[in-house]
């Protein structure tokens, strides 16, 4: 089965062609370090909750929009060793991609799949 990274994170919306920059730059390290797929998706049904949510989890602000992202890696291992490659790869450096976003308010994990359908 695959692992995955999942990402949320509060962008923005001013930023979103920059965000779609800074992800695409990124993706193409991830899949030269062994990613089988990168999606980013841009917010675009996502409501405020009363107890918990997706805006809540990253404290969305009125001109922010919700973005939630994964990275597909053939196993846990490939992740870890193409992970540790892509954070030392200068393409992902601040100086070089820097982040359009708060990133003290991204969510992200990694995720053993159960089902792959």
């Amino acid at each position: 089965m695959s692992y995955v990274d999942g990402f949320v994170v509060a962008v923005p919306t001013a930023n979103r062609e920059k965000y779609r920059k800074h992800a695409a730059d990124a993706a193409v390290v991830f899949k030269e370090n062994g990613a089988t797929a990168v999606v980013e998706c841009w917010g675009d049904d996502v409501p405020p909750g009363e107890v918990t949510s997706f805006p809540m989890a990253v404290k969305c602000k009125e001109d922010e929009t919700v973005v939630f992202s994964w990275i597909l890696w053939p196993s846990k291992e490939a992740r870890n060793v193409g992970m540790k490659k892509s954070m030392e790869d200068p393409r992902l450096r601040p100086e070089n991609n820097p982040m359009p976003y708060d990133g003290k308010r991204l969510i992200y994990g990694g995720f053993e799949a159960i089902v792959e359908v």
